[in-house]
């Protein structure tokens, strides 16, 4: 479907549903046509796709590990940007231009309350975008324009139903049982995402519907959609504790179908205990445990899971406050978070990399750990504008090396988060923290600070060097943290290849790129 057939039909749904978003939807979409453009530009720029490197080489502004921004591309539609046969890339373009317009149409939702937890959401609605380098980062191939409004982070809230299921179909922790016990309008039966117990179970499942070994149950909470959409903020418990309840969403966003691995609800409360154990001695970092997990064996085992997350409020002292990575970048954040001026753009920068990299890098040295630390998974927390200390969340990502984890914790089988090569667990490390992470927080100061960009990379090295002086010290990490630093300053680095990956349909691809971080 071409731009202007997605728009009609988005338009027309609106005229049916929500009248008053019409005029606003269509006054949004050359804005959002624009901003996935430039993504895209810069996607296939990054990755050298096509003629891109050719098209885009005499304008924009050039950036660390090859990035480009365009403030402005010429009229071509989205289609004519890719190379030839992508046509299920298109539909993803089309879906994420029509979404963003949707989004910046929308009113901003209620405040889901004043705790850490429900500002930290505040932060994350200001993130319209989505996904800050994917070029479908409003995604939501599955949905039509209705369930957009009703569960989309811009709605506010959604709801969570539960399903009742023969206990030979159920994989892990009765997560039924315990949210029953926090919350007495719960049902007693699994936890399930409204639209993928209409939409998913009873039409896939039917027939065990129909034979009695699922069947629906009274009772439902309301929650609050976060950036990552499937993930949603939970009201307070009875004692006023607020976590997180990640879902089954068969849906696709950005690059994945959202439903979530029989493996994925195993492997996190295992994975989260390992980490606390390993990092409970550093006082700059926050783990938001997940603390159970479970799945529903039918069918590819991933179209029942649920996975329960701790959530902000018992970490936070008076006067600290999170903001997670997504929303720091986005809006004016920074503007009110970084005084005026590139000296103190450049102040913060350093101190920001010495808060993220010590961890990250020491994970991965001494025992072969990479976080997926990008901005989605992380909390960074400030006192009086400072970075004061980081919170990690959502494990289901990182990248476990084997051979340097010496007590390693019980996975499912076939898990992907377990490697025997390190260079996967090094590109994952790379990727994230400094490409996706700090390379976003280096970009937005360089607009909004005038920041010397040469000068930001400089201060990233700086921190990183010092990062990996223990390291390097310590007889036991010596080895891994000398090859570990090499790779993540070497000329050319490994890049997420994220068009790649759309056009290929499946798995993790990188490219070479060059780094800022190169030097002696």
């Amino acid at each position: 479907m071409s731009l202007d057939n997605a728009a009609r039909h988005t338009a027309e749904n609106l005229n049916r549903v929500a009248p008053t978003l019409v005029a606003p939807f269509r006054a949004a979409l050359p804005r959002a046509a624009a901003t996935v453009a430039r993504r895209l530009a810069g996607a296939l720029y990054r990755e050298d796709i096509g003629d891109a490197r050719e098209r885009f080489a005499g304008i924009g502004r050039r950036h660390g590990f090859d990035r480009i921004e365009i403030d402005k591309l010429g009229d071509e539609p989205l289609t004519d940007l890719l190379p030839p046969g992508a046509h299920g890339l298109a539909e993803e373009l089309t879906n994420a231009t029509v979404n963003l317009a949707l989004a910046y149409a929308r009113p901003k939702p209620d405040s889901p309350g004043p705790d850490p937890d429900a500002r930290a959401l505040e932060y994350e609605r200001v993130a319209i975008d989505g996904h800050n380098l994917h070029p479908c980062g409003r995604t939501r191939l599955g949905w039509d324009t209705a369930d957009t409004l009703r569960h989309d982070v811009e709605a506010g809230t959604t709801t969570i139903v539960f399903v009742r299921a023969h206990p030979d179909l159920l994989i892990g922790d009765d997560l039924g049982a315990t949210l029953a016990d926090l919350y007495p309008q719960a049902g007693r039966g699994i936890p399930v995402h409204q639209w993928q117990r209409d939409t998913v179970l009873r039409h896939r499942y039917a027939d065990l519907y129909a034979s009695g070994a699922l069947k629906d149950v009274d009772g439902s909470i309301e929650a609050a959609p976060t950036a990552a959409v499937r993930t949603l903020l939970l009201p307070p418990d009875h004692d006023g504790h607020r976590r997180y309840l990640k879902l089954s969403l068969d849906i696709q966003v950005t690059s994945t179908r959202r439903s979530i691995s029989t493996a994925s609800t195993r492997n996190g409360p295992a994975i989260s205990a390992l980490l606390h154990r390993l990092l409970e001695d550093d006082p700059t970092v926050i783990l938001l445990a997940e603390t159970a997990g479970t799945a529903l064996a039918a069918g590819t085992g991933r179209d029942g899971s649920a996975i329960l997350r701790d959530g902000l409020d018992s970490h936070l002292a008076p006067g600290e406050t999170a903001i997670p990575g997504g929303g720091l970048t986005a809006g004016d954040t920074l503007d009110h978070l970084v005084g005026p001026g590139a000296g103190t753009a450049l102040r913060f920068v350093a101190d920001y990399a010495r808060l993220l990299l010590p961890p990250v890098v020491g994970l991965a040295a001494r025992h072969g750990i990479a976080l997926e630390a990008h901005l989605q998974n992380c909390l960074p927390t400030f006192v009086d504008g400072r970075p004061h200390r980081i919170a990690f969340r959502d494990f289901a990502g990182l990248r476990l090396y084997l051979p340097r984890l010496a007590d390693p914790p019980p996975l499912w089988p076939g898990s992907v988060v377990a490697t025997d090569d390190v260079d996967v667990m090094r590109a994952k490390l790379g990727y994230t923290a400094l490409q996706a992470h700090l390379g976003e927080l280096i970009v937005r100061l360089t607009r909004s600070h005038d920041l010397d960009e040469d000068r930001a990379w400089r201060a990233v090295r700086d921190a990183l060097d010092e990062a990996y002086e223990p390291l390097r010290a310590d007889p036991a990490s010596a080895e891994a943290a000398k090859a570990d630093h090499a790779a993540l300053t070497a000329r050319m680095v490994p890049h997420k290849a994220l068009v790649r990956m759309r056009l290929a349909g499946a798995g993790d691809r990188y490219v070479p790129v060059h780094n800022p971080l190169h030097g002696p």
